[in-house]
């Protein structure tokens, strides 16, 4: 293992709400994840859950028991256990609202976008960030994610905000879009980490400009929301996600810079997991801010507990060039990254 990496998190996301990935899922933690140096579990859950606080936005079957399960047995395997709820952006796919928006369709930024618009029209929906009861709703839903999961860390997404100060919309009309971001991230900061004493993530594509970085505008801002990063407390870690291989990822050392805590995220092309590992380990190894390198994650996004389990029983043969089924070849991809980033880095 690098130096640098002893006792950082190295993680593994991906979405889940139903309770027949649960399951599939800790057998595959336990059989191949911590094998491969995993050490932490990050569950993108959104509306996945059955709230107790609002039951009618409940969009899967993920339940108490559910976390209960995988608290428990995630502690016998070392794993630190980290819940993910969507906040801001990422309300919905394309036109398609989440429940939030379809059950409170008063807390659409853009009510006006048709449900079946898609891109360019539109990439995902937000919540509109000054509308008084957001939090009202949103709040009790992160309080029995951080209870149920026992969590010390909280995940809030946030990322590719492209909906935000809507011309449209009579609350948030011609505002500073850094002040409109940099707002929500305070409020969640305040209530997750001030009062509940909980570590907060954040996904940090918006707050990089595209322009200088030299990003694309998915990994980057074009929008003017990157200044909020001179707005935001610097206690916040920030998963720097880059999936394209380049030259340099100038992120990671702005971040640093800045005093904040990074945690470099990579995909499903391994090669360019390693050039933007490498890339990282190496500044954070010469410069003075080695402690401000939070760990690696590996991200899965639509992998299910399912689809890995069944990847996992047959891992080495695909390996070996066995075909691999239409269904399972993202999750293959992402494995077979993880694998790559285990014996390059963490073995």
């Amino acid at each position: 293992m690098s130096e640098i990496l002893k006792n950082k998190k190295i993680a593994f996301h991906l979405r889940i709400g139903s309770s027949e990935d649960v399951i599939p899922l800790m057998n595959s933690v336990e059989e191949f994840l911590v094998k491969r140096g995993i050490n932490t579990l990050i569950l993108e859950i959104n509306t996945g859950y059955k709230f107790n606080s609002h039951p009618e936005l409940s969009e899967g079957t993920l339940c108490k028991q559910d976390a209960k399960y995988i608290v428990e047995r995630s502690k016998i395997l070392g794993i630190e256990v980290i819940p993910l709820f969507e906040c801001l952006g990422h309300q919905g796919w394309g036109g398609s609202p989440n429940s939030i928006l379809r059950v409170y369709p008063e807390l659409d930024e853009s009510p006006y976008i048709p449900y079946q618009s898609k891109w360019p029209e539109i990439y995902c929906r937000s919540w509109c960030p000054n509308h008084p009861d957001i939090y009202k709703i949103v709040f009790p839903m992160i309080e029995e994610l951080l209870n149920d999961f026992e969590a010390k860390y909280f995940h809030v997404g946030m990322d590719e905000v492209f909906i935000l100060a809507d011309e449209k919309c009579p609350r948030c009309h011609g505002q500073n879009k850094a002040e409109l971001f940099a707002n929500v991230v305070n409020k969640l900061y305040s209530y997750i980490a001030e009062e509940k004493n909980t570590e907060m993530i954040l996904w940090a594509d918006r707050l990089l400009d595209k322009n200088k970085m030299g990003y694309s505008i998915w990994d980057a801002d074009n929008l003017g929301i990157w200044p909020a990063i001179d707005k935001i407390n610097n206690d916040i870690i920030l998963a720097d996600w880059h999936y394209d291989k380049l030259n340099k990822y100038p992120s990671v050392e702005f971040f640093a810079e800045k005093g904040f805590r990074v945690w470099p995220s990579c995909w499903k092309d391994k090669e360019a997991a390693i050039s933007f590992f490498d890339y990282s380990i190496e500044y954070f190894e010469k410069s003075d801010y080695k402690d401000f390198l939070y760990g690696l994650m590996v991200t899965g996004w639509n992998l299910s507990g399912r689809s890995i389990f069944e990847t996992v029983k047959e891992f080495d043969n695909f390996k070996e060039g066995k075909e691999i089924p239409d269904n399972l070849k993202d999750t293959f991809d992402v494995l077979d990254t993880l694998d790559s980033v285990y014996y390059r880095f963490i073995k």
